[in-house]
Parts: structure tokens; C-alpha cells; sequence
């Protein structure tokens, strides 16, 4: 993990790539575009893009025409407005209708530092995981960008894809083999199961490198599907490491740490610490508030290092 790129820079470029791919798609922001970086793909296809001006709820619903039309409609804006300020027709017209709409909320997490709490998504994936019939996907890095924007156009029905700003260490070679729903295991061990997601991929197998140098092997897995999660890979996890640690740049509540409560409380109840945040942030530098709530290496490798002790 050398090369570091910008999530939203490979998401401009992995629509722009599908534009040309896929004569159905359409893309909608609400004033945004150079920000989410949709831009790259208006600027490509003019005649496809629409911008509609802070105007989220308005957008969404245009999405949802879009849709009973046949076409396949992106719709992009930060993630905190998506789900909030859309959300009407997010749940009334979209996740009801089952219509096939990707919902692209981009600056997600605390990734928008400077902007202050009004921006930053701490309860996003809670809102849309609990949507019948919505897909989550969080996207770790460049490569994994690429394959979920394809992956999502692939399934036909609605999608909430959460993307990053900050450039990122890139973890994937290019030929990754990406499936909606199938988590993917970075690293293997045996004394306690980091299960990240996000931004948080990165920061977990740095953990991991910390807590090797100690002699605990932690085994390291992207679930990069909040919904429908994978089952088989937490139910692997409980078993083989008996002690789970999940990481998320999301509210403590609702996010990937209760999905992961939620079904191992039914099929191997096990020891389960949830990092996450606490409460509403504030403004900064992106690695200082990140580090501020406790979602830095050090401070995960260290929470692991504690959960494995006896009880």
C-alpha cells in the first residue's frame, strides 16, 4: 500500500468509463459535480448529466423517473444529504417501488473535515440498511471504486454506494475479483478478527502489522457489502478467531458493528467490540479527528490487543 488515490477521482472515472460502456446510464448532482466528481462524466456526456442545483429530494425523485423509464440513474450528492434530505423519496419512491437507482453519497464518513458536523455522515448506513431491499456497498479503495459502480449497474434495483474524498492507499490489484454480498479476507490469523469497512480497511491492516510485531495474528476482512452482509464469512470469523473487533467511520449504532452483532447473536455468539464514533464530530484535519475518535491504527491495534485478553 504505496500509491494513494482519491476515491471520488476513481468514482469520476468509473462513470465516465461506464458513459461509454452503457447508453442507459444516467447521472444526476445536485450542484456538487466538481466535489463528487459526477463532472468527469457530464463533461463526457453532456446530454446525459443533469444537474439540478441544491436541490436533493427534487433530484431523487427525478431519479425515480428516470428509472420507470428504463434508464439507470446515478444520483449523486454528500452522503449526509442523501439520506436525510432525500430520504422522502429514497423511501417512498425508490426502496417501495424497488426501483432500479444508485445512490451515490459521496464525502461520507468524516471525510468532509473541515465542513463541521452539518457534512459528515455518521448515520447514513444505519438509515439505508434498514430500507427493504437496498443494497449497501462502502468502497475501500480506487480499484474496489471501479468494480462496485459496475457491479451496482449489474443489479437491477437500488443501490446506496458510499464514497470517500480523501485519497487513499490503493489495496487491490486491478484483476480483484469484486461480488455484491461476499466479503474478502486480507489477511489471515487466528487470534482475533478485524472486520472493516471504508477508510477503515486501510487503518485495520496497519493495526494488524502492529499487533504482529507482538505476536497476535489478526486475520483482516473488507466487508465492503453492509447489505446483504456476509454471513458465511462473520459466521468463519467467530469460529476460527473466537473474538471480533469491527471498525467503521460511522456512528457506533446501526452501521457494519450491529449488522455483525446481529447476526452472530443468532448463529455464534461470540465476543464483539464495536469501534466507531460516539457522537457528533467537528471541524479539522481529516487524520486528526479521525484519530480524535479513536479510528487510528494505534488505537485499534490496541483495542484488539485488549479483547483477546482472558476474560
Amino acid at each position: 500500500m504505496s500509491e494513494k488515490i482519491a476515491i471520488r477521482d476513481a468514482f469520476g472515472a468509473a462513470l465516465k468509463k461506464l458513459g461509454e460502456q452503457n447508453e442507459k446510464v444516467v447521472v444526476l448532482d445536485a450542484d456538487v459535480g466538481s466535489s463528487s466528481k459526477s463532472i468527469v462524466f457530464g463533461k463526457a456526456f453532456p446530454e446525459r448529466y443533469f444537474n439540478v442545483g441544491i436541490a436533493e429530494l427534487n433530484m431523487t425523485a427525478m431519479s425515480a423517473g428516470f428509472a420507470l423509464s428504463g434508464m439507470i440513474p446515478f444520483v449523486n450528492t454528500f452522503a449526509t444529504f442523501i439520506t436525510t434530505r432525500a430520504l422522502d423519496p429514497v423511501v417512498s419512491l425508490i426502496a417501495y417501488d424497488h426501483l432500479n437507482v444508485k445512490l451515490c453519497g459521496a464525502y461520507s464518513g468524516l471525510s468532509d473535515s473541515y465542513d463541521g458536523a452539518s457534512h459528515h455522515s455518521l448515520t447514513d448506513i444505519a438509515c439505508v440498511r434498514s430500507l427493504p431491499g437496498m443494497t449497501v456497498i462502502v468502497v475501500s479503495d480506487a480499484v474496489e471504486t471501479e468494480k462496485a459502480v459496475f457491479a451496482a449497474t449489474k443489479l437491477n434495483g437500488p443501490v446506496y454506494l458510499r464514497l470517500s474524498r480523501a485519497p487513499v492507499p490503493v489495496i487491490y490489484p486491478q484483476d480483484m475479483d469484486f461480488k455484491i454480498g461476499k466479503g474478502i479476507v486480507l489477511r489471515e490469523g487466528s487470534d482475533i478478527a478485524i472486520l472493516a469497512t471504508g477508510y477503515m480497511v486501510h487503518k485495520a491492516l496497519d493495526a494488524a502489522k502492529i499487533l504482529e510485531a507482538k505476536g497476535i495474528q489478526a486475520r483482516v476482512a473488507d466487508i465492503h457489502t453492509i447489505r446483504p452482509i456476509d454471513r458465511k464469512l462473520l459466521l468463519e470469523s467467530a469460529k476460527k478467531c473466537g473474538r471480533i473487533l469491527t471498525v467503521e467511520e460511522h456512528h457506533k449504532d446501526g452501521g457494519l458493528g450491529s449488522s455483525v452483532c446481529e447476526v452472530l447473536s443468532e448463529t455464534c455468539p461470540v465476543p464483539v467490540c464495536r469501534m466507531g464514533i460516539e457522537d457528533f464530530s467537528e471541524s479539522g484535519d481529516y487524520e486528526q479527528i479521525l484519530k480524535k475518535a479513536g479510528l487510528d491504527s494505534e488505537t485499534i491495534a490496541a483495542k484488539a490487543e485488549m479483547l483477546i485478553q482472558p476474560f
